[in-house]
């Protein structure tokens, strides 16, 4: 989770549970409306929508660690359904962090795509409230010290699970260096190796996203960290305008924010992969708060500029310093953001499986 680089019983998860199976079946009767469109807009099997791209987002788990709960209240505030929900996992084993595709995860998945990121570290709180964590290192899980006990066990819940999901290992990898993860090399070896785990396994329904930061002055060590094409589907960057969050003082516009990251992702990394804007927003202006609206309402304009982002993932969650709440969960940039999801070119039609 990364972010900051760049209570209830059992009676009532039930009944939040229940209720989201509600919601989620009265909406498939306008999912399938759209998906029996123009069959020219049809994703491929890497999940692209060539007529468009996905609308997105990462909704923290609520103090009852319901997913399915605040999911729902953010889609009612952007007045739509999100065609992608992100979350992320640890490598504890664990059901609450360490469980890829929980049963919240699973209903939300009946009628979105789900993103999944599993992070080759133990979370020290549950979900990663604090941000501090336990390495398990690159080097570790290259050798197949992790093979029985950890990875194997969640690659057959998703294989088990049948619908593609898009999956990143180890996103903003560039920043995990510093964090003690291991060298580049030792990334390349793990990631391959997770890669050649699940194709043995056989859970073929994975879409491959290698994820970085997209900070520039990390150009030496993404070249270093990209695991060839032949393991990659897409090509996800994190970047946002933090404006006065840790400690810069530049704003950013949405274009400013996130061409530069693109041009050279597409001239260095791949000019053929689909990039996914895994995560992205704005810190507001505490002056001028219109900013933060219009940063929203800029992106279906720059869109089409950036033909090969074909998925748009909002992190909407405060991260830790002044000035660095990133949500759009109420005032102008909320206002923005639901202007913005509401454009045709974010009205793409998803896959059945």
């Amino acid at each position: 989770m990364s972010g900051q680089h760049a209570g209830g019983g059992a009676v009532g998860r039930l009944a939040v549970a229940l209720a989201a199976v509600g919601a989620l079946t009265a909406g498939i009767g306008v999912w399938a409306t759209v998906a029996e469109g123009d069959d020219r807009c049809a994703s491929d099997a890497r999940l692209v929508a060539p007529c468009g791209a996905w609308w997105g987002a990462y909704i923290p788990y609520d103090e009852d660690s319901s997913l399915v709960r605040p999911v729902r209240a953010f889609e009612e505030k952007i007045g739509r359904r999100l065609d992608l929900v992100y979350t992320y996992h640890d490598m504890s084993g664990n059901e609450l962090d360490g469980t890829l595709l929980t049963p919240d995860e699973q209903l939300l998945g009946r009628d979105r795509l789900l993103m999944l990121a599993w992070e080759s570290t133990v979370w020290k709180e549950p979900h990663h409230a604090g941000y501090t964590e336990t390495q398990l290192g690159w080097k570790n899980l290259a050798s197949g010290q992790y093979d029985t006990e950890i990875l194997d066990p969640q690659i057959r819940r998703i294989k088990a699970y049948g619908k593609r999901v898009f999956l990143s290992f180890d996103q903003e990898a560039d920043a995990r260096i510093q964090e003690g993860a291991g060298t580049p090399a030792e990334y390349v070896a793990a990631y391959r190796h997770l890669h050649d785990r699940f194709r043995k396994l056989g859970a073929d329904n994975v879409v491959w996203v290698w994820t970085v930061s997209g900070y520039l002055g990390s150009a030496t060590a993404m070249k270093q960290l990209y695991p060839g094409d032949d393991y990659v589907d897409w090509i996800g960057m994190d970047q946002y305008n933090y404006y006065l969050c840790h400690g810069t003082s530049k704003w950013l516009d949405f274009d400013e924010s996130q061409r530069p990251s693109y041009d050279w992702l597409r001239k260095n990394i791949s000019a053929d992969k689909p990039v996914m804007l895994s995560e992205f927003s704005t810190a507001p202006d505490p002056k001028r708060p219109e900013r933060q609206r219009d940063w929203y309402t800029a992106i279906p304009k720059a869109a089409p500029t950036l033909p090969e982002v074909k998925a748009y993932v909002h992190w909407n969650r405060a991260v830790p310093g002044p000035g660095c709440d990133l949500t759009v969960d109420s005032g102008p940039g909320l206002d923005g953001y639901r202007i913005a999801g509401r454009d045709p070119y974010f009205e793409q039609p998803l896959p059945g499986r």
